[in-house]
């Protein structure tokens, strides 16, 4: 989860966190950043190491992450108090398109290869402001309009048709990583329903994570691609998967984003899909076209662009919002992340 920041509170936020984290002896927010996105970015190779089921996988990496999102919501609720029930029925919501999120996503890993597969998932930030803008009125940018057509270029390029890229089987992987960040945009903007006034980080988490359990199993008896019986190599690498990327990822991502100035926790998270190519490359013998490298770079290029249009569009819009994230980041950093976790361009809890 995840997903991936957005619309972060801006340099001010970032500067007032950064203060807060020194003061409070702690590790800089970047290095944690930095750390969650190296725990997500090794995700979709660990998904081709199981090599198992689309829907098995997606089911075991939720389910093992559950027992220690549960002992970490546990502790977090004697600290912080409850969570509301439309909230936490919210996060279960959301947890149920995460899981067709982690479907797709683990169609297009099988189709297209790990690293582009992880590409194509950081698209939301596209499909984000799209639906923002028509459900909540929230006008995108000059910068992402901009972007977009970049965006769509590398699109073509990475897919891999236009040279006849090795691994690429079909047009479906394409269209799969493209489901993929619609389902995660989906996710996010429920997910955003759950915490604007709460100050829970493990909770949400918690409970979308159950919502994955559930959702992954639903889509499995339905539509195929689910089994219990996974053997205990493929058991062992989703066991990491859920420790890395399901608990740790998600938790040093969204602890420490909203204490970044945006321009910074943008560039970090773009390590992630940049990682993920390289790291398929030495572990699975994924060897991009130069055509498909050229593609990557636009496609992170325009994502940068249009995360940083969305930041100073928000900001512009509602003067109070990077006053409200500066003080959930000198307190606790989790209150603001849902409402500012719009468009960022990573998949913490999954990718």
């Amino acid at each position: 989860m995840t997903g991936n920041g957005e619309s972060r509170a801006g340099t001010g936020s970032g500067q007032a966190g950064n203060d807060a984290g020194r003061a409070a002896g702690g590790p800089p927010p970047a290095v944690l950043a930095t750390l969650g996105a190296a725990c997500i970015s090794a995700s979709a190779v660990l998904v081709k190491l199981a090599d198992t089921g689309t829907a098995s996988a997606a089911f075991y990496r939720s389910l093992l992450a559950l027992p220690l999102l549960a002992v970490l919501a546990t502790l977090e609720q004697r600290k912080r108090g409850p969570r509301p029930l439309r909230a936490r029925l919210w996060a279960v919501l959301a947890g149920v398109f995460l899981a067709v999120d982690l479907v797709l996503w683990n169609h297009a890993i099988a189709d297209v290869g790990a690293g582009i597969a992880t590409l194509l998932g950081n698209l939301q930030v596209v499909f984000v402001a799209v639906a923002a803008w028509l459900l909540f009125r929230e006008r995108p940018g000059r910068g992402y309009f901009l972007a977009l057509p970049v965006v769509l270029a590398g699109i073509v390029l990475v897919s891999g048709l236009a040279d006849h890229a090795p691994g690429v089987h079909s047009v479906a992987g394409i269209e799969y990583g493209l489901g993929t960040s619609v389902a995660y945009a989906a996710f996010l903007l429920i997910l955003r329903q759950t915490s604007t006034a709460t100050p829970h980080v493990a909770a949400p988490l918690a409970e979308a994570t159950l919502g994955a359990t559930a959702g992954a199993a639903a889509l499995g008896l339905v539509f195929g691609g689910w089994q219990l019986d996974i053997g205990w190599p493929a058991f062992g690498w989703l066991l990491l998967l859920a420790m890395t990327s399901g608990t740790a990822g998600w938790l040093l991502i969204t602890s420490s984003l909203p204490r970044l100035p945006a321009s910074l926790s943008s560039l970090l998270l773009l390590l992630q899909p940049a990682a993920a190519i390289l790291l398929a490359a030495v572990v699975l013998g994924e060897r991009p076209t130069p055509l498909q490298l050229v593609g990557a770079v636009l496609v992170c290029g325009g994502i940068l662009v249009a995360t940083r249009a969305r930041g100073r569009s928000s900001r512009s819009r509602s003067p109070g919002l990077r006053r409200r994230a500066a003080g959930a980041a000198a307190g606790s950093p989790g209150q603001e992340e849902a409402a500012l976790t719009r468009t960022a361009p990573v998949r913490p809890s999954q990718s």
